[in-house]
């Protein structure tokens, strides 16, 4: 009787497959998981060559997934992560206690379900206290010691794996509103230290428009209840925008607003191994899925 003979898989091309479908390049891929370009090029052809089919379109600079490619990449993802999760399950040293880890408040939800979630599983000893605030406040709070570490949103990018990702900072409003052309155009933005304020307000200022405030709240309830009523537009992480809120166009005649970037900070001494393995999976999290800009 002949059968179907079964053939593994090497976590080394998948890792490359996934780097590859992120950057949309061999090169930038190579660098994201410590590669030579030919070194990922070739893993590339041999995971191809292994399941048969062409995981990525070639016509055009940037490497775009086959349709082959897409229907494969969430099986890859799951299979790298179990990969990693019973490696630490088998080889890490069994960590136990308590953690307290700052978000922003507007980018718990696009980032942290999967990172805690992931987390969670591969330590499952370790409890998560999750703080939400302003990034200025949750700087406070790490120089105080009443967080462990923290993700941060601001306009420079911290040093090496430190910066996980560069965002654009987008003028949201209504669906379909009119709220960006009016003068004095109504604005919806956090308080004193909401970490978009002053780049938002001096972007306006610098490009000559009138504007008046309708509500300044580091609250994201009260906040985006303004800009779905079309009340008024404010600034968000593009990545941020929830589906009932609409980019508002260039024709609006709103200034381009610069880059930030979402970093993470750990205080300069005193960082338990508990911290240090946190901050380790948030990197190596933001390397694998959100690495890019949006």
């Amino acid at each position: 009787m002949v059968g179907t003979m079964t053939r593994d898989i090497d976590i080394a091309l998948l890792r490359a497959f996934l780097a590859v479908a992120e950057t949309g390049g061999m090169t930038r891929a190579g660098r994201l998981i410590n590669l030579t370009q030919a070194a990922v090029s070739q893993q590339i052809k041999r995971l191809e060559e292994l399941l048969g089919q062409p995981l990525f379109d070639r016509g055009s600079k940037l490497l775009r997934l086959t349709d082959t490619g897409e229907k494969f990449i969430s099986h890859a993802r799951q299979l790298v992560s179990l990969n990693d999760e019973v490696w630490q399950m088998m080889t890490v040293p069994r960590l136990a206690g308590e953690v307290i880890l700052g978000v922003p408040h507007d980018i718990v939800a696009p980032y942290m379900p999967q990172i805690l979630r992931s987390f969670s599983q591969a330590r499952p000893d370790v409890g998560i206290s999750l703080v939400s605030g302003t990034t200025p406040r949750l700087l406070r709070m790490l120089e105080r010691g009443e967080v462990n570490l923290t993700l941060t949103t601001e306009p420079s990018p911290a040093k090496g794996e430190d910066m996980l990702c560069e965002q654009a900072l987008v003028w949201v409003g209504a669906i379909g509103g009119g709220a960006c052309r009016k003068r004095p155009l109504p604005v919806s933005i956090g308080d004193e230290t909401c970490a978009f304020r002053a780049t938002a307000l001096a972007a306006l200022r610098e490009s000559g428009i009138d504007w008046r405030m309708t509500i300044q709240v580091s609250d994201t309830g009260p906040l985006l209840a303004t800009l779905e009523a079309d009340l008024a537009v404010g600034p968000m992480l593009a990545s941020t925008v929830p589906p009932t809120l609409a980019v508002t166009r260039q024709s609006a005649g709103l200034p381009t607003l610069p880059a930030f970037y979402i970093n993470l900070q750990l205080p300069a001494a005193g960082v338990s191994e508990i911290t240090r393995t946190l901050a380790g999976h948030i990197r190596a999290q933001f390397a694998l899925h959100y690495r890019l800009a949006a």
